[in-house]
């Protein structure tokens, strides 16, 4: 609908925008003008649900021409203050921002956001949530369990339950609870169902305020895509309820409509509820909870294994129906790791065979038999941590042909290395770091035990000392000098530089001898070590740390003993070789993968980092980082010019870090040159241009310019030339005085073209020059479809030729004038027929001429014309004059007629009125006779009459209404001249009922024995044959025929032979069948061809019929049977199993029977390969 403007006379249209749903547009004018747009939004403001005091905004991007002002508004407030409303727009992203810092509650509206500009206006609305309080959590009044940040969690007392095991057991099923109780040590299962059932009621209570139904809860796993996601179905009794997602008691945003872009999304499908997690990392572990509103509605516990792949799993290339290894080792051992074939889990089965170590380190997937189908991705998953491989199939070439290759005992794949002893020497690792664990638990046990009481306070504070080198520092406590001999500061472990001096320290809370010993062995001061005593401190120097100098110290002074660990190492260095290898950019194209490798000695406890531009590179999304114990490799996968920048590796261990830098260089075409183009001048005959270079040159310096011209109006883009790099302007000298031309201009380098930079509007050459007006249009005819104008060309084309002419109508009553085609699509002649119009309905018409310059100046308009039909007298439009019926169908006579105004139409039988079982259909233009079901009685002249204000017509259609006809009666045959003979036949019965009823006479001899028509179209009962020759038999065949076909045919006598025979010898030819060849046995395969014959005799000619179990099967056409010159043949095209079955040969005549009979047996089906 449309709404008129408040000022001005131009209309206002409101639309919905298809491209943006939940985006009003509302348009001030009905036509736009040529390149201009109305504002809309090609990314929405989306709502938002966030914690008190946090930093809430919203990001519009708008399009339009003029570019929109953007302004913010709210429903229920202002937002003028700067200090808590913040209005932002980036240039380079086209990103328009309102910011919210430190959002408060009151804050919590509808806001909305416009776009406007001359033409039309785009609003959106978006809601804010705010949610009151820090802690996002519960009520504290619930009588629920509540999950509090970890941060916030009191202290639990000795012997009470975590609150997570409650949120667990109400969302788990009954399978789950002995393991649950086993994670947090609960034993006393009876206490625990009994509060946990009325845990369960209370919070189905509290859930039936939110919910109607709840159900097929799936915790949270991790998909075969690396995505970690949960699942609920609920039907919410309000649609428009908050739902919470909770980690560990703290609330995660999350979005709904950019579900793959953000770490967070819940999607919704009908009634179910998933929620995701992308780019997994450790720190994802822990409890999530869904609540709706207040109530938690879902809890389930997310588990990261800290697990990696030592060997992964590698690609396997099989031999169809052989066997093919996947296999992997882990870095610490795990029960059940899961497998994935193209995407879809994996199970033990007849088709896989998954297997796991004695140590649960070496896992093992078998795929058994093999097949091309089988061929794909295949995926190993432990905990967040994947690797995947293909395994390809390829066919047997040894295969015999045709047939189905027997199953291999061969296995193809494996890793390629020795897993067990990778395995083993990984158990030893893992039982290594198992013991260091329990002897710096028993250490630190030791030195609490020694440490004094706490009620003692200490009288004097304890000295740190710092290791050499290191700035590890030893473990220090407080001692009295009142009370019994103690060590205050104690050893700890260090690591010490290679050649460097290390020193370690002890103190004792009074002045007391003791002794130093490593690895068991007691030193003293020479060999590079000193030892000295200075009161109660204790000091071991090792002046030069070598390799032999690693191991455990301990002090001892009485029964008070302290001890650490030195480790003497170097920090980590590259080869200058490899280095120097490394520092070389990395050179390559847009969307190619760039490739980092450093190789470095093996060394343990060694951290391998990548960074980019000083921020570190994390595994993940198109970054695949490898480490292997002796070089590290950095992928970045489809890179974008945004990737490059310097590239660094840092090798980091307790005794320091070393880094290696190199450059990531990423070519690409430039981007588009800067507008806009301006145009510096333009003349009859010159237009010369200007623009500025490309922001972005892609990484290698632009070459030149490439320059292209269109003639508006036109498709065609035709290149003008190019210039070089330093010039930013063109001088088009080849232009047409009046016409106006686009330009588009690329920007060039080493590695293609740019953009194109177009030009906003067409740059004219010269001054415009329009047309005078043309002759007002006058009407040629009207109908209710169309309307024919013509006019004539204007007077005055001032000089410029006209390309055509641009139409216009106005409906009566409306002051808008509606442009029936645009002035790049001109109407190249001086008449036209418009069809877009309403019948009924009166218009004017206007005519302007169209030249290089544009559109010239309207013609007068012409008359008022109004879109209907001229008054015209029936007439009928290509009607039938006859039809022919079979008896028992329905007969349809349907007349198309033209005429205005429309006519009276009536039907008449023999100029009698029809029957009132007849149904007559008229609508609009034509008129049909219905008879249902016909009989021989309605054969009729049927007459159609249309009559209205300006005449009438009438049209006859005969109908005849007929059947097959019925056989003719006996044929006599007749000589009354030599080799002539008179045939005659009684009347077919249908022939009083027919009056188009005739007869065709067939012949055939003993010499050809081929029939043949010899006469037709009949229309009375006797034919004469010629050409009769002695000595010949001669059989004549006489058919009634009609509209509808041919009868059966009557027979004539037989004549010749008999009539001429000489009496002079009684020789007889006649004999009755007999079977020459027998029929055969046949056991075709099902689906073969099957051929059976046999040979018959007998005088006269016998009929021969075909048996399948005692049916004739002789018009059967599953059966193609065939008799010549008394050899009988069946052929089956494909047998079948109903084919089966016994086949019998009856040959009949005159004299006598014979027959003969065999077995077909169809054999089961064969496999072809």
């Amino acid at each position: 609908a449309w709404i008129p403007k408040k000022k001005g006379l131009q209309d206002v249209g409101i639309k919905k925008n298809l491209r943006s749903p939940g985006v009003m547009i509302t348009q001030f004018i009905e036509t736009l003008p040529e390149g201009k747009s109305h504002p809309d939004f090609t990314r929405k403001p989306i709502a938002l649900t966030i914690q008190e005091g946090k930093f809430a905004f919203f990001k519009a991007i708008v399009t339009g021409d003029p570019q929109p002002t953007v302004t913010w508004s709210r429903n229920n407030g202002d937002v003028s203050d700067t200090s808590r409303y913040q209005t932002k727009y980036d240039p380079n992203s086209n990103e328009h921002t309102f910011e919210m810092p430190n959002v408060k509650p009151d804050q919590a509206d509808t806001y909305k956001c416009f776009a406007t500009n001359e033409f039309g206006q785009a609003i959106v609305t978006v809601v804010l949530n705010v949610i009151e309080g820090k802690d996002c959590l519960l009520s504290i009044d619930d009588k629920l369990i509540k999950i509090r940040p970890k941060a916030e969690q009191p202290e639990r007392k000795e012997g009470e339950i975590d609150p997570k095991f409650w949120e667990l057991l109400i969302s788990a099923e009954k399978k789950d609870y002995e393991r649950i109780c086993s994670e947090f040590g609960v034993t006393d299962f009876r206490w625990m169902l009994k509060k946990l059932n009325e845990m369960k009621k209370e919070r189905e209570e509290e859930q039936a305020a939110f919910v109607k139904n709840l159900s097929n809860l799936k915790p949270i796993e991790v998909n075969p895509d690396g995505i970690a996601s949960f699942e609920i179905d609920m039907d919410l009794i309000d649609p428009s309820s908050s739902i919470f997602i909770y980690k560990d008691g703290v609330m995660v945003p999350y979005t709904k409509e950019l579900g793959d872009q953000m770490k967070h999304s819940l999607k919704q499908v009908g009634r179910k509820y998933i929620f995701s997690v992308r780019d997994l990392m450790p720190d994802d572990a822990g409890l999530y909870q869904l609540d709706v509103g207040d109530v938690n509605m879902f809890s389930t516990d997310f588990k990261i294994p800290m697990v990696d792949f030592l060997v992964k799993i590698q690609e396997v290339k099989a031999i169809e129906r052989e066997d093919a290894v996947f296999e992997c080792v882990l870095s610490n051992p795990f029960s059940k790791i899961l497998w994935f074939g193209k995407n879809l889990p994996l199970e033990q089965g007849d088709k896989y065979d998954i297997q796991v170590s004695e140590d649960k380190l070496i896992h093992r997937l078998v795929v058994k038999d093999c097949m091309v189908v089988d061929k794909g991705i295949y995926s190993a998953c432990a905990g967040i941590k994947s690797c995947n491989a293909w395994l390809i199939v390829e066919a047997d070439k040894d295969a015999p042909k045709g047939k189905k290759s027997a199953r291999k005992t061969t296995r193809a794949g494996g890793s390629g290395v020795d897993l067990q002893k990778v395995a083993q020497e990984q158990q030893a690792k893992l039982e290594k770091d198992r013991e260091e664990r329990k002897e710096q638990i028993k250490v630190a046990k030791e030195a609490a035990a020694a440490a004094p009481p706490p009620e003692s306070p200490p009288a004097t504070a304890g000295v740190k000392t710092e290791v050499a080198s290191t700035g590890k520092k030893n473990l220090c406590m407080h001692s009295n000098v009142n009370m019994e001999p103690g060590i205050t500061c104690g050893l700890s472990d260090i690591y010490a530089l290679r050649g460097n001096p290390a020193e370690l320290s002890v103190k004792m809370n009074m002045d007391r001898d003791g002794s130093w010993f490593k690895d068991g062995e007691q030193l003293n001061s020479g060999a590079g070590v000193n030892i000295k005593k200075d009161g109660t401190s204790h000091k071991l120097t090792i002046q030069s740390c070598r390799d032999d100098d690693s191991g455990v110290y301990r002090f001892v002074s009485g029964d008070q003993n302290t001890q650490g660990k030195v480790t003497v190492g170097d920090v980590p260095e590259f080869d200058p070789d490899d280095l120097h290898k490394f520092s070389k950019p990395v050179i390559i194209r847009v969307g190619q993968n760039a490739a980092f490798k450093m190789p470095f000695p093996p060394q343990e406890s060694l951290v391998v980092s990548w960074f980019r531009d000083g921020t570190e590179i994390k595994d993940g999304g198109g970054v695949k980082i490898v480490r292997e114990p002796n070089h590290s490799r950095l992928l970045l996968r489809d890179c974008l010019r945004t990737d490059a920048g310097e590239i660094k590796i840092q090798l980091k261990n307790p005794f320091g870090a070393v880094e290696a830098t190199s450059q990531l260089i990423v070519l690409d075409r430039p981007g588009p040159p800067e507008g806009p183009v301006e145009t510096v001048e333009t003349t009859s005959s010159i237009i010369e241009i200007k623009w500025n270079p490309p922001k972005d040159d892609g990484g290698s310096a632009v070459t030149n310019y490439i320059i292209e011209r269109q003639q508006a109006g036109q498709n065609l883009w035709t290149k003008l030339g190019d210039v070089s790099a330093d010039k930013t302007s063109f001088r088009d000298r080849n232009v047409t005085h009046g016409k106006k031309y686009n330009y588009r201009i690329y920007a060039e380098n080493p590695e293609g073209l740019s953009d194109t930079l177009e030009t906003t509007d067409s740059i004219m050459a010269g001054i415009m020059i329009l047309s005078g007006p043309p002759g007002a249009p006058k009407v040629v005819s009207a109908t209710k479809s169309c309307i024919k104008l013509t006019w004539s060309p204007p007077e005055d084309d001032r000089g410029v030729p006209i390309i055509g002419y641009q139409l216009e109508k106005r409906k009566k009553d409306t002051n808008q004038w509606i442009a029936l085609n645009a002035v790049k699509e001109p109407i190249e002649d001086v008449n036209y027929a418009v069809k877009d119009i309403t019948e009924g309905a009166e218009y004017e018409f206007r005519v302007s001429a169209i030249n290089e310059s544009g559109s010239g100046d309207p013609s007068p308009p012409s008359e008022m014309v109004c879109a209907k039909n001229p008054n015209m007298r029936p007439c009928f439009k290509d009607p039938e004059d006859f039809i022919v019926v079979r008896a028992g169908n329905s007969v349809r006579i349907k007349i198309c007629y033209e005429a205005e105004p429309p006519p009276q139409i009536t039907w008449l039988k023999d100029d009698e009125p029809i029957s009132p079982w007849f149904h007559i259909v008229n609508t609009e233009g034509m008129s049909q006779l219905v008879i249902p079901s016909s009989k021989r009685s309605d054969s009729a002249i049927y007459t159609i009459k249309a009559k209205n204000s300006v005449g009438e017509a009438s049209f006859d259609i005969e109908v005849r209404v007929t059947d097959e006809p019925k056989t003719p009666g006996p044929v006599e045959l007749e000589q009354t001249v030599q080799g002539k003979v008179v045939i005659s036949w009684a009347p077919s019965p249908d022939e009083e009922l027919d009056d188009r009823l005739y007869y065709m006479v067939s012949q055939r001899d003993s010499n050809t024995r081929m029939w043949k028509t010899v006469a037709d179209r009949l229309f009375t009962k006797t034919y004469t044959a010629i050409n009769i020759l002695p000595g010949i038999e001669y059989h004549f065949r006489v058919y009634a025929k009609n509209d509808m076909g041919l009868s059966d045919p009557s027979q004539s006598p037989t004549w010749g032979v008999n009539n001429n025979r000489v009496n002079s010898t009684n020789v007889c030819f006649e004999r009755p069948p007999s079977i020459l060849v027998p029929l055969k046995v046949h056991t075709p395969p099902k689906g073969y061809q099957l051929y059976m014959t046999c040979a018959v005799r007998g005088c006269p000619t016998p009929t021969v019929s075909w048996y399948l179990n005692d049916v004739c099967i002789n018009f059967d056409n599953n059966y193609y049977i065939t008799n010549s010159f008394g050899v009988c043949s069946m052929f089956i095209l494909r047998v079948r199993q109903q084919d089966s079955g016994n086949y019998k040969v009856v040959a009949v005549n005159s004299l006598g029977k014979a027959e003969c009979s065999t077995k077909l047996i169809v054999k089961g089906k064969v496999n072809l390969l």
